[in-house]
């Protein structure tokens, strides 16, 4: 029997912004306010909460969130999100999740299991109640509710894999879905969910990896500055990559970060760019940069020097003057050559009416 623990993981309605770029700091002068990473905090401070999955229409009147996860999951933050195990074939899980009423009204909200796929555009979902191997596997008591303004009910999950289910990873979504017409023609419908990573297999768990590329730093057209690195996912499970980038030793002693960095879930042998958005005023460098990055309990890191350069010409900037200047070298073309054409002709016609004498 697998123990649980208790989490208190929300998903929200609307995506989490991310945090702005952070300024530049002066040396030696500590960072107040900082939060560590995810996967990093300790067990009794609240976790951020899940960002996606996330849909159009009323959903800011519905939250869900999970109550449980493995007790040997308790360092992997990812767990305290989404429901992410490995169980073998036969097995059956159950999880505790909350659906709550956030809006002023009395609402109807569905709680049901839906398909999902992990691709090369990372963690995508099926529309309405399309239905996979996994989510047919997975069953929510009472996923029918009316609950009133500011209610939440608590409900249980079951997830059952048959005996015979093939060694592979899948993936579904457990949606809280409420919807209206408000009168009107169209009806709009709002829905948040759990994600679910589900391997299924016999012995341990897939081993989870991944590998950080080179540090690369650029400027936008705009002069933006901004850090790539390309992440390959080696291992045999799919990742959900989030850190934090920081910069040292710049021009003067100047630091600056920690900076949020996320990235799509990467799928097994996928590869995915790191995007880091950086404060205008930040100067060229050279930096040293350091990149942390996580998925759950498996971390690795990567640092190199940066510098940013000046902005890229803009493409647009340079082909317009090239085209202007092709018109231009057309137009004076065409003006000499018919300039020639008529002195040739007048000269022809003066010769015709005026012959000169043998």
């Amino acid at each position: 029997m697998t123990a649980l623990a208790t989490v208190g993981a929300a998903a929200l309605a609307t995506p989490h912004a991310s945090a702005a770029p952070a300024g530049v700091h002066a040396p030696d002068l500590p960072e107040a306010g900082q939060e560590a990473p995810d996967g990093e905090r300790s067990p009794d401070r609240a976790e951020r909460p899940s960002p996606d999955p996330t849909a159009v229409g009323p959903a800011s009147s519905v939250g869900i969130r999970l109550l449980d996860a493995p007790v040997e999951r308790r360092a992997d933050s990812r767990a305290r999100r989404y429901i992410v195990d490995h169980v073998h074939p036969g097995t059956t899980i159950k999880r505790r999740i909350v659906v709550q009423n956030t809006s002023e009204v009395r609402r109807a909200i569905a709680v049901y299991a839906a398909a999902a796929d992990v691709t090369t555009e990372g963690f995508s979902f099926a529309a309405d109640r399309t239905e996979n191997e996994l989510s047919s596997w997975i069953h929510v008591d009472d996923g029918k509710l009316q609950l009133d303004a500011d209610q939440e009910t608590e409900l249980l999950v079951t997830i059952a894999v048959p005996a015979k289910a093939e060694q592979r990873e899948r993936y579904a979504v457990i949606w809280a879905e409420v919807s209206g017409d408000g009168g009107q023609t169209v009806r709009n419908v709002g829905r948040v969910g759990i994600r679910v990573y589900l391997s299924v297999g016999p012995g341990g768990e897939p081993v989870s990896g991944f590998e950080i590329g080179r540090l690369t730093g650029s400027r936008m057209p705009d002069g933006t500055p901004v850090v790539t690195a390309d992440v390959r996912n080696t291992g045999k499970r799919a990742l959900d990559l989030a850190g934090e980038l920081r910069l040292r030793d710049g021009p003067g002693g100047l630091t600056a970060g920690p900076i949020r960095a996320e990235a799509q879930t990467l799928a097994l042998g996928g590869t995915t760019t790191v995007r880091v958005v950086l404060d205008r005023r930040l100067p060229d460098g050279p930096w040293t940069g350091k990149l942390d990055l996580a998925s759950g309990w498996t971390k690795r890191d990567t640092s190199g020097t940066l510098t940013f350069g000046a902005a890229p010409a803009t493409v647009s900037d340079t082909s317009d003057r090239s085209d202007r200047s092709g018109q231009v070298l057309t137009g004076g073309l065409v003006a000499s050559g018919l300039v020639l054409v008529l002195l040739v002709a007048y000269a022809y016609r003066r010769r015709t009416r005026h012959p000169v004498p043998a």
